[in-house]
């Protein structure tokens, strides 16, 4: 048995990356989506997240690149106060070493997150699940604190940040090598995996067997989802996507992927792409299926 979820991250970031979700959910594969409480269109998201009522809706728990929902002043070990005001303190690579290094401060994490999801459930939004901006939860360090405010919350899942040891076939990777470098790093991490595993196994937190398309962040397009498609492993998987709409206020926000969410809008609404998972058995569901059927057993 083949099952995959398709989640569109990123909700509340703007405004165009809430329409394409909608529209990706309502014309295409996606069937959960996570949500940026400290997005500049969180109201947004939260307004059309109400009018979809089979869209499975978690926190995507943001701990880089953007501001806190608490007091920066009960978070000193992960921001700091720059000339735009109170925002988180690293980026990606100095987030990762100071994660590695243990100088992040398990209760602020653990305070922040709480907060954000919080702040979901406060807007009426059931929150079925939890994930991180740039897959922090993948460093012990963050995944610890993260485990205890979802349980805290009554969020029952979390994403595996972790994919199939090839999640790719050779001759893939061979033709684009702008993946190999992305490739390299997860591979690397994998290292990271068996804890992560214990760790939610000891919290009795759900998770899927794995995460599909982050070594494709940016670069998504039909051939790739075909490949990715083809190579889906027994279990259930979810596959991580980042469509959205390349307007004005996603040129003017912080992030590396811009034109690449339109194309996968295009990826993610084309009925090929429901017909392909159909002839491989491939059966799609949401996080609150997997919470239902994994209460049902």
């Amino acid at each position: 048995m083949r099952r995959l979820i398709v989640n569109a991250d990123d909700f509340g970031f703007t405004a165009g990356v809430n329409r394409a979700i909608v529209e990706a959910h309502t014309r295409g594969i996606v069937t959960s989506s996570t949500l940026m409480a400290n997005g500049r269109a969180f109201e947004d998201a939260v307004r059309l997240a109400k009018t979809m009522p089979q869209l499975s809706v978690g926190s995507h728990v943001v701990l880089i690149d953007g501001a806190p929902v608490l007091d920066a002043k009960r978070l000193p070990s992960i921001t700091s106060e720059s000339p735009s005001g109170s925002r988180f303190r690293d980026g990606l690579k100095s987030f990762a070493v100071r994660a590695l290094a243990g100088r992040l401060n398990p209760d602020e994490i653990e305070a922040e997150a709480s907060a954000q999801i919080r702040k979901l459930q406060a807007a009426e939004i059931g929150v079925s699940h939890v994930d991180t901006h740039k897959h922090t939860h993948l460093f012990p360090a963050v995944l610890r604190p993260l485990l205890q405010a979802a349980r805290t919350c009554g969020v029952r899942a979390i994403r595996n940040p972790f994919g199939p040891r090839t999640p790719l076939k050779s001759s893939e990777l061979l033709t684009r090598p702008n993946l190999w470098t992305r490739y390299a790093q997860v591979r690397v991490l994998r290292t990271l995996a068996a804890k992560f595993r214990n760790a939610v196994k000891r919290e009795g937190i759900l998770t899927p067997d794995g995460t599909l398309g982050i070594v494709v962040t940016g670069a998504l397009d039909e051939r790739l989802f075909h490949a990715i498609a083809n190579a889906i492993p027994e279990g259930t998987w979810e596959f991580v996507c980042h469509p959205g709409y390349n307007d004005d206020d996603l040129k003017s926000a912080k992030t590396r992927l811009r034109e690449s969410r339109e194309t996968e809008l295009r990826v993610l609404t084309l009925p090929e792409a429901k017909q392909l998972l159909l002839s491989h058995q491939i059966e799609l569901i949401s996080y609150r299926g997997l919470i239902s059927s994994n209460a049902s057993r």
